[in-house]
């Protein structure tokens, strides 16, 4: 990692994830998944978790169903989860730690994006209810044309539709699957969490444990606005 690639340097466009990145949906999704297998008798496999972590939700469901053994429940489990999760979302809906603050002190110095694996109608939910929708000029999700990650397509259509070059765009990830993608749109990244290990810190420029991190901080604000750059 270069973390010097993210904080002296100012992107033409950032790109963020939304679930575990700005929002804290991670638990929510985990709640579901484990409902919608309860709901047919069945239990995820050990370390499910952290191998559904960032998968669009159809291929999550999938992947519930092939590793519980009934790959034809792929259907129903896949709608049941979506169902659950909305729910859990709509009771509970919570920001990641500093995340607000980073986005509002982003939005002055460069176009802001949101690319995420969930349904469109899950992503503004979940940024009104925060009262981040406002910050975002775009957001991209899976549809006919555009492959979920960690396909790079989302990123790529992001940081196209704010009008910056992928390698001068900065994604925000929390997941495997999101840093993939983004790596392979050619970005440069800011990974936040939890330390994932060497396999995803090795694709980053700058990993961090949280969005309120001083040093996140004193780099947004020591940005140029910019309505002072035209």
């Amino acid at each position: 990692m270069s973390s010097e690639r993210v904080l002296s340097w100012t992107p033409s466009a950032i790109v963020f994830d939304c679930d575990g990145t700005l929002m804290d949906t991670e638990k929510h999704w985990q709640d579901a998944r484990e409902h919608a297998l309860g709901g047919y008798g069945l239990i995820a496999a050990p370390g499910f978790a952290d191998r559904a972590k960032g998968l669009h939700y159809t291929e999550c469901g999938r992947l519930m169903a092939v590793e519980s053994g009934h790959p034809d429940l792929t259907e129903e489990l896949t709608g049941s989860l979506l169902r659950i999760f909305l729910e859990l979302v709509a009771e509970n809906p919570m920001t990641m730690p500093g995340a607000r603050e980073l986005v509002a002190s982003a939005a002055t110095f460069a176009p802001l994006a949101v690319a995420s694996n969930c349904p469109r109608e899950v992503v503004e939910s979940c940024l009104d209810t925060a009262h981040l929708r406002d910050y975002f000029d775009h957001i991209v999700v899976p549809d006919a044309g555009t492959r979920p990650k960690p396909q790079p397509d989302v990123y790529l259509t992001a940081a196209r539709r704010c009008g910056a070059e992928p390698a001068d765009a900065l994604a925000v990830e929390d997941s495997l699957c999101g840093v993939e993608a983004a790596s392979r749109a050619g970005m440069r990244i800011l990974g936040v969490g939890p330390w994932p290990g060497e396999r995803t810190t090795a694709m980053v420029d700058l990993w961090v444990s949280s969005l309120a991190e001083p040093d996140l901080s004193r780099w947004a604000d020591a940005r140029i606005p910019r309505q002072a750059t035209r």
